[in-house]
């Protein structure tokens, strides 16, 4: 049910924005969500889709592994992450700040998320898919909570 729901989701959509927990649920090859996110990288990987995040999904990625002192996971981060070419990674500029600052200011967002779906905003992604419904605030693009499919 999950996965045909998704796979609707996505054939309305050319240029969708991804959250932090997408790439955590697909490296970690988490068993609740790795169907749906193996779909959405297939996805990813057409020529007519893109991707986008923020850099801080980076940022958010490799706490872990710095704080184990993973280089070598630093490292395979870096390389998966890297590999898709339809995959936008867009580091805030002044307007994507501003429009971080109204999307807080409006929704009450924490910056990290604040920053998310301005990247989404700004890159005209007409989705996001996350795991957070804190996004469903923000009319701007369609979200798309993975717990919601399940």
């Amino acid at each position: 049910m999950g996965l045909t729901r998704l796979r609707a989701f996505l054939r309305q959509h050319r240029r969708i924005a991804l959250d932090t927990s997408v790439f955590i649920y697909q490296i970690e090859a988490s068993p609740r969500y790795v169907t749906l996110t193996d779909r959405i990288f297939a996805w990813l990987e057409r020529p007519d889709h893109r991707a986008v995040t923020s850099t801080i999904t980076m940022t958010e990625l490799l706490v872990q592994p710095y704080r184990d002192s993973g280089e070598q996971r630093v490292d395979e981060f870096y390389a998966l992450l890297t590999t898709y070419s339809n995959l936008d990674w867009i580091a805030p500029d002044l307007e994507v700040a501003d429009i971080a600052a109204r999307l807080r200011a409006a929704h009450r967002l924490r910056t990290p998320d604040a920053l998310q779906a301005a990247t989404a905003i700004h890159a005209q992604a007409t989705a996001l898919v996350t795991n957070d419904p804190v996004f469903e605030r923000v009319g701007a693009f369609e979200t798309l909570v993975l717990d919601h499919l399940l």
